[in-house]
């Protein structure tokens, strides 16, 4: 090999580049730092979200299923109505107590009630239908509350990332514009950051798409045994306490 070029390889400078996650993050700009921060700040908000709801279906669910099997085996709702705080998580249980409540006020009212024998006859059932409506969209808000941040941050996460992103690769070109150079050590950090904010903006949005879409799931299924269990509720009282049943 020519001395010429030896002697240039050798005095060629060594250029290091540091772009691990930890030092990119460091050097970032502020603005691509509070992108970061945002993005961190809704998915420590997301997983807290969904830690809750799991616990809260999860005894849910467990509470539904001791009510019912008490509720088609007991003779009296009376009696169930006594122990109905044993069941403080049912949504199930929520929505008896409500009936419950509504028919005694019924019962109660002269103008709604009257006895044959030692049976009560009632009438008024619109209003226990709307009691039981009322009180069975009540449990289902309550189950989709807190869902639009997991929404929120499943449909924003990415945009936001990529917000970070472009500022980062602004960044780069103008480096590229200050120093006249593209060289990696110019270019690299910049680039650097914007990937970490593409790829933070997604660790963001894709776990919250997936608990939104389960917590969705099992809400509609809450729907359906709370829907079957007022049919299956209004039919007996009708059948046992309502005029003309």
């Amino acid at each position: 090999m020519s001395p010429i070029f030896v002697n240039a390889a050798q005095a060629a400078p060594s250029v290091s580049v540091n772009t691990s996650s930890i030092d990119a993050i460091a050097q970032a700009s502020p603005i691509v730092q509070l992108t970061l921060l945002m993005l961190i700040v809704m998915s420590v908000f997301c997983w807290a979200i969904g830690y809750s709801k799991y616990v809260t279906f999860k005894n849910m669910k467990q509470s539904d299923e001791l009510f019912l099997s008490k509720f088609w085996k007991v003779n009296s709702l009376d009696t169930l109505f006594e122990d109905i705080d044993q069941y403080k998580d049912s949504s199930v249980a929520r929505v008896f107590k409500a009936v419950y409540l509504e028919m005694k006020k019924i019962s109660e009212s002269p103008l709604l009630s009257k006895t044959e024998g030692d049976k009560p006859i009632l009438s008024g059932i619109d209003n226990l239908e709307r009691v039981l409506n009322k009180a069975t969209e009540s449990e289902i808000s309550k189950l989709e509350s807190r869902l639009t941040v997991l929404a929120t941050t499943g449909s924003t996460g990415p945009f936001i990332g990529l917000f970070g992103t472009v500022w980062g690769i602004m960044g780069s070109f103008h480096k590229i514009g200050q120093t006249g150079t593209a060289s990696l050590a110019v270019v690299a950090p910049g680039i650097s950051e914007a990937l970490i904010a593409t790829a933070i903006g997604l660790a963001t949005a894709i776990p919250a798409v997936v608990l939104y879409n389960n917590f969705i799931s099992k809400i509609r299924k809450q729907e359906i045994v709370l829907n079957n269990f007022g049919a299956d509720f209004l039919n007996i009282v009708k059948r046992n306490f309502f005029q003309g049943n």
